[in-house]
């Protein structure tokens, strides 16, 4: 195996607790200068998130590379600073995908092919691919799920192996589990939590690590049980209490005594958090709060617009605001449930997040027109950018215009599929993804942002601007602010008569990060509070 050293991070009782960011602020702990790699290990057999319905698993959040992966990787990226690959992102699709082919080669001549070894087999030689291709110093996995799910068994029994593999003083294992309050007798009960790590050691892992989720932090009293019952140390119990921000779960670990345990297990240094306390300092104290609305079709499930929440969090803290966000859904604009005055009362900006399909969306282009004629800061991102366009092409163009994906026997069709796009039957991976450069319009809001002729952004889209509108577009007063490399791709658009109205292809949400909030966000939240 790479001499790299190990982490693994596991969670029980229910899913939800927030391995995803307890595994990325362990990351940041330790980080300095080392290479940490985030393996996440996901149970179910899609090879990737793509094609899941984001009310169910999240948001897909979008690589570098193009990969579609699960939202994890997003709280890995924006703690780490670090730029994921598709790769690192293991399912159970994935690895019996691999197994099934490499039978079907002969690679296993005369063999039966089971779950154990094989599959075991493949999912810890992945691993140590990835930790030699990339010269890993940590290796931080995460298993989705938890234990005891039959469909991440295999993950668990490959971590459990890696111990004998890698060297017990190269490897260490922390576990999230969950301490219930019990209002009728006032205080928390650890005996779910027993019984978790009961059954993560009858699975052969005995933790190094417990971090007590809970709603207030644990009396000394409850670690002692805990570390009683669970064969170790009191100090190796941290207590992990409901917070107001993700932010702040580095430095409550750090106050709970994780940076030593890390430190003396695993013979790493401590980061200087001074830079990020100052943030979170901004986060929990703002000088101002301004309300934002969100409208879109997945409200239901927040999680849906993770990456986009982080990032008004990103911007606010370096512009001293709280971004309050009100959710709108655009079905109940259309059915006229409620009025678009009434949805966006006390409201200061207006997002519209990219999306599929046609439900909801004659909702968002009634919020675009609003925003742009009441000239309300308005934020559009991949669809919201389509929709920007329809409208403008309604109301100011004139045009009976609509988007090809909403009606594919429009009149007049501004948004039309990518040529590339036609013929295409598979729907998993085949949308026009990952990183593309746009070059940026000198003297305009956008390349103002950005301080840069040039924007790279990540994109997740099947349409485009059609070509065909494009001068229309612009007499009409629309400006193209970015153009893709090509120069066939509206990448970004604006209507420098309003504070701000612009848009972008791309899903800049995913590049920003709390020491470095994305350009677009920041220019939306500044005109908000203005």
């Amino acid at each position: 195996m790479h001499p790299a050293k190990w982490i693994i991070v596991t969670g029980g009782v229910l899913s939800g607790l927030g391995k995803g960011t307890a595994a990325a602020a362990i990351g940041l702990l330790i980080k300095n200068n080392l290479k940490i790699v985030t393996v996440k290990c996901d149970g179910y057999l899609n090879v990737d998130p793509g094609t899941m319905n984001p009310i169910e698993h999240g948001e897909v959040f979008v690589l570098e590379d193009g990969g579609e992966v699960d939202m994890d990787f997003g709280h890995y990226e924006r703690f780490l600073n670090t730029n994921c690959k598709f790769e690192w992102n293991l399912t159970s699709g994935k690895i019996f995908n691999s197994v099934i082919e490499k039978e079907r080669k002969g690679e296993f001549l005369g063999k039966t092919i089971q779950i154990y070894p094989h599959v075991v087999d493949e999912i810890k030689k992945r691993f140590n691919e990835i930790a030699e291709k990339e010269k890993a110093d940590i290796m931080l996995i995460e298993i989705g799920g938890t234990i005891g799910d039959i469909e991440n068994a295999w993950f668990t029994e490959a971590v459990r192996q890696l111990k004998k593999d890698v060297g017990p003083d190269n490897i260490i294992y922390v576990h999230l589990t969950y301490v219930p309050f019990l209002h009728s007798v006032g205080e928390p009960k650890t005996k779910p939590a027993q019984r978790d790590i009961a059954l993560l050691r009858e699975k052969g892992i005995q933790p190094n690590i417990i971090i007590a989720r809970s709603k207030e932090m644990l009396l000394k009293k409850h670690k002692e049980k805990i570390a009683l019952f669970c064969d170790i140390d009191e100090e190796c119990v941290i207590s992990g209490r409901d917070i107001d921000t993700i932010y702040e779960i580095p430095l409550m670990f750090k106050k709970e005594g994780m940076v030593e345990l890390l430190v003396k297990k695993l013979d790493v240094k401590a980061t200087n958090l001074s830079e990020w306390e100052l943030l979170v300092e901004k986060i929990k104290n703002p000088e101002q709060v301004v309300k934002v609305a969100i409208c879109g079709k997945y409200t239901e499930l927040k999680d849906s617009y993770a990456s986009i929440i982080e990032a008004l969090a990103h911007a606010g803290a370096h512009l001293g605001a709280k971004v309050s966000l009100k959710w709108i859904e655009t079905t109940d604009i259309e059915e006229r449930k409620i009025s678009i005055e009434e949805a966006l009362k006390d409201v200061r900006g207006v997002i519209i997040p990219g999306g599929f399909g046609t439900r909801g969306a004659e909702g968002k282009i009634e919020m675009i027109r609003y925003a742009r004629e009441k000239n309300i800061p308005f934020l559009g991102l991949c669809f919201g950018l389509q929709l920007a366009v329809v409208e403008f092409a309604r109301n100011v163009c004139g045009l009976d215009a609509n988007s090809e994906e909403v009606d594919e026997k429009t009149s007049n069709p501004v948004i039309a599929i990518l040529p590339e796009q036609i013929g295409i039957d598979k729907k998993g991976g085949t949308m026009r993804l990952g990183s593309y450069t746009a070059r940026l319009k000198e003297g305009t809001l956008v390349q103002n942002l950005y301080k840069s002729n040039l924007a790279v952004e990540r994109h997740r889209h099947r349409y485009e601007v059609n070509p065909k509108y494009h001068d229309v577009l612009q007499k009409n007063g629309l400006v193209f602010s970015g153009i893709s490399e090509n120069r066939r791709l509206v990448e970004f658009i604006e209507f420098p008569k309003n504070k701000f109205h612009a848009a972008t292809q791309a899903h800049p949400e995913f590049k920003s990060r709390l020491l470095n909030p994305s350009p677009l966000f920041y220019g939306f939240v500044s005109a908000c509070m203005n």
